[in-house]
């Protein structure tokens, strides 16, 4: 009784070697029930009956079934034979429909998979190109037993089977933009995909497609070794893919077949950098500029020894000479000046500075008598203006900063937000496990791999669990009044109504297993050609890396690899770290949280962000546990704004304690120390402090002024202007107190009127300086970039409020402190006096004489110029060649703090992900979609322009190094033409009541839905496309019809209520983009793109003129400032520098020399600011241009001072009025705007913010520096060879004065004598009393 089952294999055995293969004979016929040994499969595993019978002729609607089915085998009716019965013709036909699903792209593909299985299903010589291998005793679907065949063996040529795998192997799936042959290849998937691979997985009952299971012979031409008796390995001829339909249908598109593809000449080389004579061309520049330079200066000194050699002896026999005396008492020579010799220029010098002079003297005479009434009143204008900071808005959105409203990234951007929702949010880990040693896995499917230390069974457990964790976090929403969670801000692709947690879309390695703990730990044993061995999660998970759109594994295990949400998890986005696809070995996890994003202020926008706060708690709490297997790292979307303001609030203190060392410096720097006893009387505390207040006063009623009216502020002006406006006035302050100091109060002159007069000599100079920075700064604000729009407002206010204050406020406070220094006080106690009384003597200080005996001597001898000058033009030279090889652009890296964990996340980023960041092409309104020439525009299947809009991004993936686009555009157009295609079942007809007529789903039964929405044509006519696109668009995607739009296409396309579509976006992906270079690049090279493709587009006929394709990013904002940032910084320093060449010009009665001196010393520290970044690593940004615009107000304190002091100086030669300028006036500059910024830049070197160190500390350090080493070491060497004449004009009104000095002096001695011999002798005691209190006034 045991050995009947062996007996009955035995003769089945024995059958099936002796069965006949013969022409014009069946090897089975008919269908005759379900496979007992398929389970669950995706479709009904119909398989035949056994039957070795003569083909059957065709005739009637069997012939028409085969006809339409079979086509290659039609023969004519009446002449046609075949090995199928019209049952099996519409089951092969419904399971030909789920592939061609895929492969109608490219008929001629679609036509050699039909021809194959037609070929095994209905060949009338199916006997010679079959062997059955296994049949089984099955019950029937009319209940009788019958023999079916279960397994057979198909033998095909290996040129029929090569030939239509090329002509299928490149067929794009425009929805995810990879191929269709990776869905079809099973475990190998599209890059090591073959025919045979390809054939097997065809013949793999367990890929839940295949009803039975088929071993495909490929047999070459010739050869017959092995093959059974009677067998002809059938040789068809496959169709190419760039041939054309033997039923006259088209070839397959460019973008299916590189065969079809024109020849596209190869993109132009970037150009290659600037070269002279095979060298750096820039460098060459240079080097000529240095020689032109030195020998112009060399020239300059051998002409002028010449003429100076002439002129000594010239003037040796007849130069007219007196004695006169400086402001010093030293005896100069000075030339006679005649007022003929006088020049207008001249006059209208001393004109300007006469008028400023008496004007500011008496304004400071007033502002000094009444200090009280004018501190009340300044403080009242202060806190008018202040009182807008009740309404300050701090931006902190990196667009609103960075992105002009009116920019074309910006206006873009708007643009898709408004029609597309803005870009969703995300939040990501990217996780290893360094140190975890790997594995190699020997799969009974696969053959040896390779598993990384992090592909393994129990991380991909612990990840699931976080991910589980993270999920499922809930908090209170106060906006929402009820508890959150992630369902409410998720994106969910394929149910956006009303998502569950489900929905959300989540990806990750776990969702492989559909986030199944279960499914992860599934295995079973599985038989393969004659060996058994135990399948598990890793077979799956290889299967899946090549399969990822597959709905059932061909493992035993039998398990999608779709995500749980419905949609495919790509190996890119769940692993990443690996080389050449080897996904298994991958170093890196990746598990990324997507979220819907909203306007800014709306109610889920703080839910989202809320959410986000919690996924970071968790986050970071999950990293602190010691159990944890991983080092990862993490980001939210909201990370990098945190992070930035988190570091600015740290470093708060730095920056007050700053201020501090500034204000201390001040404070002990303007006091006056003649002995220890009075310290506290002649220290300068309280007026150091003044100062300060005044900075901080002036800010504070700029940021209220413009928060009045309604212009925002920033971190950026809350760090920059204060130090900027804090040079200036410290500058003034220094000014105008050691000018005070160094002055002597004349005989019966009033405290209130040596101020004003004071005041009077250094207020041009101050005025000078301001009046030049403020303008400066009101012409920045021309700038298109916001943050620097709107800190060139608030710092030019600032620096006129802080002029105006130092005019009135700190002039009065001066005039109370003076009288309290009079009057013996101590400052900080005001009841205390002391004993000791002040000098009247000037107070020079230290640095004053030191500059004016050692300093000013040293530089300006005569060697020592040269030197300088040589020295200075190297720098220039070196500078200019430096400038034009720095590095344009801000890594995201740069604006965290140190130790920041998106530092790490940064670095994670570079080095694990391996594809960049969604690109879209959107089309805007006015392009005609609906029309047969405006969809082939578009597509890129067959029938489609060869230069569509696709086509054209297809064409740029091919050279992905220099496009930075590595995966090309999905396609809403070529999967709506594939949707409605009539092979499909995609989009059909109900053809039964009540919904006849109506769309009917894929997901319906097929007896009730036989119409077909479109049923001969390759393209849908106009009211086709109105009618179903909507269908198309809300179709979920399914095994039935991959090509629903539901998820992928949705939200894609935007049509008004007339239906028109007035936007519709093609996404692609670039290529991993690592600094601003490549980012910018990247914007670059597809704007290039989609204007081809727009004026392509363009000559379609109906299409606007005024249409326009553009590409969008979302880091398009931040990066296409760098495209025009070097002319915009140009643009912005030159409107700086403009203002300082005019005001000096004019303030100094059009003294253009000067003016230009001014202006070629400023360029010239800009210049080498700029070189010197290049030197320290400091990249060109809008941060940096902010810092350089302030370096042109910085530069002005250092440069605008001593030019004017040198053009007012009436020594005799350029040098000793340069001696003068730089030993008066450059001692006041070094130590109010060179000393005063030191310490409080230096202290910035201990912030923790990069940015704070590299542009705040670094570049305002260079800026300091090099102003002071032009304002103080160049400037007056520059001014000793080329500086302006002597102004004759004021020298004359000198002696003009002088002599109507002496003849007062001579009157009121001759009245002095008169008067002795006339009064008696009792008079004469009193006149000589007089004369003796008039005496002091004698002196000049």
């Amino acid at each position: 009784m045991f050995h009947v089952p062996a007996l009955i294999a035995l003769l089945t055995c024995v059958a099936l070697s002796e069965a006949q293969h013969e022409a014009g004979y069946c090897t089975f016929y008919e269908e005759c029930g379900y496979n007992p040994l398929v389970e669950g499969s995706l479709i009904d595993a119909i398989v035949p009956c056994y039957n070795y019978t003569p083909a059957l002729g065709l005739a009637g609607a069997h012939y028409r079934k085969l006809k339409k089915v079979c086509p290659m085998l039609d023969r004519g009716e009446g002449n046609t034979y075949a090995c199928c019965s019209a049952k099996q013709l519409s089951s092969l036909e419904a399971s030909l429909a789920l592939s061609k699903v895929l492969l109608l792209r490219c008929p001629s593909c679609a036509e050699n998979f039909a021809h194959l299985h037609c070929i095994n299903t209905c060949s009338p010589n199916q006997s010679q190109t079959v062997k059955v291998t296994k049949v089984m005793n099955i019950t029937s679907f009319d209940n009788a037993t019958k023999e079916a065949v279960v397994s057979y063996q198909a033998f095909l040529s290996t040129a029929f089977a090569d030939g239509a795998f090329q002509s299928c192997k490149s067929v794009r799936i425009p929805a995810t933009g990879g191929f269709a042959i990776a869905t079809m290849c099973g475990r190998y998937g599209a890059t090591l995909c073959t025919p045979q691979r390809w054939y097997d997985f065809q013949g793999d009952s367990s890929n839940g497609l295949a009803p039975l299971d088929i071993d495909f012979r490929l047999v070459q031409e010739g050869n017959a070794e092995g093959l059974p008796e009677g067998v002809v390995p059938y040789n068809g001829r496959a169709l190419k893919c760039n041939e054309t339909m033997p039923s006259g249908g088209q070839a397959c598109s460019c973008q299916d077949c590189k065969e079809s593809c024109p020849k596209i000449p190869h993109p132009a080389p970037p150009p290659g950098p600037f070269r002279l004579l095979a060298v750096d061309g820039f460098l060459v520049i240079s080097i000529i500029l240095l020689c032109v330079l030195v020998l112009a200066f060399l020239s300059y000194l051998s002409i002028t020894y010449a003429v100076r050699s002439r002129r000594r002896k010239d003037e040796e026999k007849g130069r007219r000479t007196v004695k006169g005396k400086d402001q010093n008492s030293n005896d100069v020579a000075q030339q006679v000046i005649d007022p003929s010799e006088v020049t207008c220029a001249d006059r209208n010098s001393l004109a300007a500075q006469a008028f400023l002079r008496s004007r500011f003297q008496i304004w400071g005479t007033v502002m000094a008598t009444y200090p009280l009434t004018v501190l009340l009143l300044s403080a009242v204008v202060v806190v008018v203006f202040s009182a807008g900071l009740r309404s300050i808005e701090l931006t902190t959105d990196p667009v609103e900063l960075w992105s002009a409203p009116d920019s074309r990234a910006r206006q873009e951007k708007d643009y898709h937000d408004s029609h597309f929702g803005p870009f969703f949010r995300t939040n990501q880990l990217i996780l290893t496990a360094p140190g975890r040693k790997g594995q190699i896995y020997d799969s009974l499917l696969f053959g040896l791999q390779n598993f990384s230390g992090i592909v393994s069974k129990d991380l991909i457990i612990e990840l699931l669990e976080l991910q589980k964790q993270i999920q499922d976090l809930e908090f209170w929403s106060e906006d929402l009044n009820r508890t959150a969670s992630l369902k409410d801000v998720c994106f969910a692709p394929l149910n956006p109504s009303n998502p569950s947690l489900v929905d959300c879309a989540v990806n990750g390695l776990p969702q492989y297993f559909q986030n199944s703990l279960k499914n992860i730990n599934d295995k079973v044993n599985m038989t393969e050609l004659g060996v058994t061995k135990e399948v598990d999660w890793r077979d799956h998970l290889i299967y899946c890396f090549n399969s990822p759109m597959s709905f059932k594994d061909i493992t035993d295990l039998g398990m999608s690899c779709m995500a749980d949400y419905g949609a495919p998890v790509f190996p890119f986005l769940a692993v990443g770290g690996y080389e050449n696809e080897d996904y298994t070995n991958s170093e890196a996890l990746i598990l990324t949280f997507s979220l819907n994003n909203y306007p800014r202020g709306s109610t889920k926008f703080k839910v989202a962000m809320q959410w986000e706060k919690e996924f970071l708690k968790i986050v970071q709490d999950y990293q602190k546990r010691p159990a944890s297997n991983f080092t990862f790292a993490y980001m939210a979307e909201r990370s990098l704004e945190d992070e930035i303001n988190r570091t600015t609030a740290e470093d708060i203190p730095i920056f007050m304690i700053s201020y501090a060392v500034i204000f201390v410096y001040i404070a002990v720097a303007l006091g006056e120390y003649s002995s220890w006893r009075r310290v506290l009387v002649d220290s300068k505390f309280l007026v150091g402090l003044g100062g300060i207040l005044v900075v901080a006063c002036s800010v504070l009623a700029s940021m209220g002024f413009y928060s009045w009216v309604g212009i925002p502020s920033s971190l950026v002006i809350l760090q920059v202007v204060p130090f900027l406006v804090l040079a200036v006035g410290a500058d003034n302050i220094f000014i105008f107190v050691l000018e005070y100091q160094r002055d002597v109060r004349r005989p019966g002159e009033k405290r209130e009127e040596q101020i004003g007069r004071v005041l009077g000599n250094v207020a041009p100079s101050m005025l000078l300086c301001s009046l030049s920075e403020s303008v400066c700064f009101f012409l920045g604000a021309l700038s298109t970039m916001p943050a620097v729009k709107a800190f060139a407002l608030y710092a030019a206010l600032a620096l006129l409020m802080d002029f105006v204050l130092q005019m009135t406020a700190f002039v009065a406070l001066l005039s109370l402190d003076v009288r309290r220094q009079d009057s013996n006080r101590c400052e900080l106690f005001c009841c205390v006096t002391v004993s000791s009384r002040h000098t009247k003597k000037p107070t020079e200080g230290f640095l004053l004489p030191f500059m004016r005996r050692y300093y000013a001597p040293v530089l300006l001898n005569r060697y020592t110029r040269a030197i300088v000058m040589l020295l200075f033009i190297s720098m220039l030279s070196g500078s200019f060649f430096l400038m034009f090889h720095v590095t344009v652009g801000l890594d995201q890296e740069l604006a965290m703090p140190q130790g920041s964990y998106m530092l790490q996340y940064f670095q994670y980023l570079h080095k694990y992900l391996e594809v960049g960041v969604p690109i879209y092409f959107v089309t805007k309104r006015g392009f005609n979609f609906r029309t047969k020439e405006g969809m082939n525009a578009v597509c890129s299947s067959v029938g489609c322009d060869q230069f569509s809009l696709t086509q054209k991004i297809h064409y740029a993936t091919d050279y992905p190094e220099k496009s930075y686009i590595s995966i090309p555009a999905n396609s809403w157009v070529d999967d709506f033409i594939d949707w409605l295609n009539p092979a499909s079942r995609c989009c059909r007809l109900y053809s039964k009541y009540p919904d006849i007529g109506k769309f009917c789903p894929a997901s319906e039964e097929a007896d009730i839905c036989h119409g077909k929405c479109m049923p001969f044509s390759l393209r849908p006519s106009v009211e086709q496309f109105d009618r179903f696109l909507p269908h198309f668009l809300g179709n979920r995607p399914d095994l039935q019809c991959p090509k629903g739009g539901l998820g992928a296409y949705d939200t894609a396309v935007v049509m008004d209520d007339s239906g028109e579509i007035i936007a519709s976006r093609f996404m692609a992906y670039h290529t991993p983009l690592t600094n601003s270079q490549e980012f910018t690049n990247a914007l670059l090279k597809a704007r290039e793109l989609a204007r081809n493709i727009t004026e392509g587009m363009r000559r379609i006929p109906g299409t606007s003129p005024d249409f326009e394709v553009f590409p969008y990013t979302v880091t398009n904002v931040f990066y296409e400032q760098y495209l025009a940032i070097v002319p915009e910084g140009l643009f912005n320093i030159s409107l700086c520098l403009l203002p300082t060449f005019v005001v000096c010009c004019l303030l100094l009665g059009l003294d253009l020399r000067s003016g230009l001196l001014n202006l070629v010393t400023i360029v010239m520290i800009i210049v080498d600011t700029v070189g010197v970044m290049t030197l320290w690593g400091i990249d060109y940004n809008a941060v940096a241009l902010i810092n350089l615009v302030t370096a042109v107000g910085i530069s002005v304190e250092f440069v605008s001072h001593m030019t004017r002091s040198f053009a007012l100086s009436t020594k005799a030669t350029r040098v000793e009025r340069a001696a003068e300028a730089t030993a008066e006036m450059g001692s006041a500059v070094f130590a109010g705007v060179a000393m005063t910024n030191l310490p409080g830049i230096l202290v910035l070197a201990f912030a923790k913010a990069q940015l704070i160190l590299i542009f705040f500390f670094r570049l305002n350090l260079v800026i300091t520096l090099l102003g002071m080493a032009h304002g103080l070491v160049f400037l007056p060497v520059l001014l000793s060879y080329f500086g302006p004449t002597l102004n004759k004009a004021v020298l004359l009104q000198l002696q003009q004065d002088k002599e109507a000095s002496r003849k007062q002096l001579e009157a009121r001695n001759a009245k002095h004598a008169y008067d002795n011999v006339s009064y008696e002798a009792s008079e004469t005691q009193r006149d000589q009393n007089f004369k003796a209190s008039k005496e002091p006034a004698r002196e000049p």
